[in-house]
């Protein structure tokens, strides 16, 4: 019998895992403490041990639509969460989502994070494997870092669970790690944060300096505080939040992929710059980037807007990110004070908790670096504002002025 490498990888998959017996025709084994049926959700009678969290992406291919109307192929992840497993493969495919499903924990959450290789529909000349680096995570166990040379690659067809215990909140970023330069500027990159366990204290509750937590009527209540990080002073207390993810794609070098033509890797040069893979005007429209294209199944592969709308008196985060692979970008904000109170994952203090935030114009992040930026728009005029690099030459979408690494704050 001759096997092919679909065949061998789920094999492989059944084997080193244990996850199925040989007779078995699922290709898809998840892995999600309590669910029995793995389809990653909780059902009838399935129970969800306390601090437990299940997640199902999909690496893939697919399309996305650039702010110049350009269509681009790409890589990236999907969310499956909640799918059957006999669907998995087929919902899968060409359903690359730019940027990558946002990932939200808890702090002392467990997380269960399955991913599987569904393979790349408009290069079936390749057998990449994929993987999800959590970068940024203090506590990985190397097998579960995503780096190839130390942890396992996820071959076409195959599915690992990666395991996470959160216990430090912050920022983080995610993306694959095979092939990293490659892969990353191809799109594998998402938002991902931890929440800190300071948002559950009970109402009343008197931090040593004064200040009183409350935490009734309801998330969208300005008598419910939420905190960036567990600061024990309120300091980091907001009322709106947004994960801003910078990155950029080469035209030339996608292209050059879909065309299955040799890859300029040292010619590579980002000719749209974007925030949470959209390109100015395209980042003012809130929720998921409107109409489909052909290539792409019809499917939605834009879905997480990069307009922040708030009201005045209101405290805005920021959770802004770069993953971009060839460069490290500048963005500044007109007309609205910036305080950074964190730097990759970390609250800004120094010895005996001395607060080292500062306020700033303008912020400078480097390839895998996130910052947090507190915005306090007590007494601002309302209005819109503008977040947008100031490496004028990124305004732009490729040839077209006008566009590319910019936003819009919205205040009410």
């Amino acid at each position: 019998m001759k096997l092919n490498r679909l065949t061998i990888a789920v094999l492989s998959t059944c084997f080193s895992l244990g996850a199925v017996p040989l007779t078995a025709s699922a290709v898809v084994f998840t892995q999600c403490p309590g669910d029995n049926n793995q389809d990653t959700k909780y059902t009838g009678s399935e129970v969800r041990p306390a601090n437990v969290k299940c997640v199902h992406l999909t690496a893939g291919d697919g399309f996305v639509k650039m702010g110049d109307n350009y269509p681009q192929y790409m890589f990236g992840f999907n969310d499956v969460t909640g799918t059957a497993a006999s669907q998995v493969m087929s919902k899968g495919l060409l359903a690359a989502n730019f940027p990558a499903p946002t990932l939200v924990f808890e702090q002392n959450d467990e997380a269960y994070v399955n991913l599987t290789n569904v393979s790349m529909v408009k290069r079936p000349d390749l057998a990449d494997g994929h993987s999800l680096h959590y970068h940024g995570f203090p506590q990985a166990a190397p097998v579960f870092d995503g780096t190839p040379e130390a942890s396992v690659e996820i071959k076409e067809g195959a599915t690992l669970t990666y395991y996470y215990k959160n216990l430090e909140p912050g920022t983080y970023v995610y993306h694959c790690h095979v092939e990293a330069a490659e892969h990353m500027q191809m799109g594998m990159l998402g938002n991902l944060y931890v929440l800190p366990a300071q948002n559950k204290l009970a109402d009343g509750t008197v931090f040593p300096n004064g200040f009183v937590h409350r935490n009734s009527g309801g998330a969208n209540s300005p008598n419910h505080y939420k905190y960036a990080y567990n600061d024990n002073d309120g300091s980091t207390r907001y009322q709106v939040e947004a994960a801003l993810q910078l990155s950029g794609f080469d035209r030339d070098f996608h292209d050059l992929h879909v065309a299955v033509q040799p890859l300029p890797f040292a010619e590579m040069r980002d000719k749209y710059a974007m925030i949470n893979g959209r390109g100015y005007p395209d980042t003012k429209i809130a929720g998921p980037l409107p109409g489909t294209l052909a290539d792409n199944n019809n499917q939605v592969s834009q879905k997480i807007s990069a307009l922040v709308t708030a009201s005045v008196g209101q405290k805005v985060l920021l959770r802004i990110s770069n993953l971009s692979v060839t460069r490290y970008y500048t963005v500044g904000l007109l007309g609205l004070p910036m305080k950074v109170i964190a730097n990759g994952g970390k609250l800004l203090r120094g010895p005996g908790g001395k607060d080292t935030s500062f306020d700033s114009s303008s912020i400078t992040i480097g390839g895998g670096e996130s910052m947090d930026v507190l915005i306090d728009t007590t007494g601002v005029a309302p209005g819109k504002y503008f977040l947008y690099t100031t490496n004028l030459n990124y305004l732009s979408n490729n040839a077209e002025d006008f566009g590319g690494m910019m936003t819009e704050i919205q205040i009410n």
